[in-house]
This record gives C-alpha cells, structure tokens and sequence, in this order.
C-alpha cells in the first residue's frame, strides 16, 4: 500500500510491505529501472549503494537497530528513490523513517506549515535523524564497552563473558555496516552526488562528518573491547593456574602420606608394628615429611 503526503510541490511515497501493484504503480508512473524495483522486491538484505540516473537516484543504506531483546544489533535496510519533486522510501525500512512518515502525515492532517522546500532538503533530513539515532545507539555499546571495563576484575566470569561475546558481536556488525557505506557519503560532500538542489555542499558535509565520527568511535571500541578481551583471558588463565597451583601442592603433599598409610595398611610384617608406640612413630614421620616438603617449596618459591 502506497501512502502519500504532499509538501507544497514536493511528494514523499512511502511504502512499507510493497505489493507487486505497488511495484508495477512505480515502473508505470515514474519508469524506473527493472533492477531497482528488483532490490525492492527482495526480501533480503541488497548491498550499500547508490545508483545514478538521468532524473533520479537510488539509494540503498543500511543502519543498526537493537532487535526485539534489545541487547543485540540488526541491520535494516533504507531503500529511497529520489528524484526533483519526490521521495519514496520503499521496503521494510528503519522505524526511524517510518516515525518520520507518520509524524509528517499528523502535521499535515493538522495543516500545519512544513520547513521542507526541497527534495534535497527532505532527503537530508531523512538521513540526519538516522544518523542521530544511530549515534545514540554507538553511544550505548560505548557504555556497555565502560562497564565490561569496571567489571573486569570480578568474579562473575560467565556473565562477563557473555557480555563481552554481545558487545563483541555488535560492534563487529557495525563494523560490518559502516564500513562499506563510508565511501557513499563521500560522494555526496565530493559533488559526485549533484542532487537537484543549490547550496547542499555544507549539509552533506556535515551528513559525512555524522557518519565519519561514528565510524571513529566504533574502530575506538572496537581496539577497547579486544583489548578488555585478551585481558579478561588472561586473568582467567592466571585464575586457573592459581587454582591448578594450590590443588598440585594438596596432591604433592599427600602423595607421600597416602603412600605411608597405604603401605601399613598391608597385612604383612612391617617395622614398628609389634611396637606400642608404632602409631606416634608413623604420625610424627609423616609430620616430618609435610614440614620438609612444604620448607622444600618455599626455599624453591613455588608457594
């Protein structure tokens, strides 16, 4: 289903789950080409780009959003036709358009004036609001990175390093998503992308300079939680031979003391066994033996 809303000369299409109607309206009224409306008919994910036309651009951009646990990141995608004197956002998009959508739709139900005039400028909107939002978002696994650091040298190993496995795996689909995308919004400050309006440079620029500090800070958190990581591994290891140390020195001590008891516990002629003191002498031996081993240890440092 296609809605519409009308700003001045300007329209803005939005279609959330596109029919083949609705693709076979957009190829009869505004002929675009058979493989963009192909990207719009799949269901999954098409790779980051932006295609140029004679009278119109396509862009296919991918942004983060916490899934339904609100703990680990998916990708969703934003499909847009742009042309002079409309907009169209097609597919599932990010929840992000889609409030813009409908904040847009009450505004105009209640007549009120819009501070959009151009194509240009809707488009740009469009993308400054994802951007803040996926700001936002990287701030919060920038904040789970600080806790896993204050969280570090406590004992809680399973749940450090289940949150670390998540973070890890968040910023690794940023990575994932930024990365491939940043030559895309190069184009626009570089006048690769004319767009329709005058005057745009400095807006693009500061999409870019949006996108360059977000791609910075997950590099940073990126490098903070690899690091965190190999720490984290490395206490543990250091945890499980402290463990396995203090458990060798038990064994290595009653090794002799399970030997000596063994052995008298043999129903065969032993010395001191008609002896009435037999049991002190046998104690006192294996006293010996613990305080001999346990100075042996220290004069070798290993406790």
């Amino acid at each position: 289903m296609i809605e519409t809303i009308k700003i001045g000369t300007l329209r803005w299409h939005h279609i959330l789950s596109p029919s083949e109607e609705d693709l076979q309206f957009l190829s009869d009224n505004f002929h675009f080409h058979i493989l963009d409306l192909e990207d719009c008919r799949s269901k999954l994910n098409q790779r980051p780009k932006i295609d140029t036309y004679d009278d119109y651009y396509f862009l296919i951009l991918h942004f983060p959003s916490f899934g339904d646990s609100g703990r680990i990141l998916k990708t969703k995608e934003v499909k847009i036709f742009w042309g002079e004197d409309y907009i169209i956002t097609i597919g599932s998009t990010h929840w992000v358009v889609m409030d813009m959508f409908l904040k847009a739709k009450e505004q105009l139900e209640r007549k009120e004036e819009f501070e959009i005039g151009t194509s240009d400028d809707l488009l740009y909107r469009i993308l400054e609001r994802l951007m803040r939002e996926t700001f936002v978002l990287i701030r919060k696994v920038g904040q789970d990175v600080e806790f896993l650091n204050t969280q570090l040298f406590r004992r809680k190993a399973v749940k450090i390093i289940e949150r670390i496995s998540v973070t890890r795996k968040n910023i690794i689909l940023l990575n994932t998503i930024f990365k491939p995308q940043l030559p895309l919004f190069q184009k626009f400050e570089s006048g690769k992308i004319e767009g329709f309006a005058e005057n745009m440079e400095d807006y693009w620029g500061n999409i870019l300079d949006y996108y360059q500090k977000m791609w910075d800070m997950t590099e940073d958190y990126e490098e903070l939680i690899e690091g965190l990581s190999k720490t984290f591994d490395s206490l543990q290891a250091n945890r499980i031979n402290e463990i396995m140390k203090i458990l060798t020195f038990f064994s290595t001590i009653l090794l002799p003391l399970t030997f000596i008891t063994g052995l008298y516990g043999m129903n065969v002629g032993l010395p001191f066994q008609d002896d009435p003191n037999s049991f002190f002498i046998v104690l006192a031996a294996m006293i010996m033996i613990v305080v001999i081993m346990i100075l042996f240890f220290k004069r070798k440092r290993w406790i």
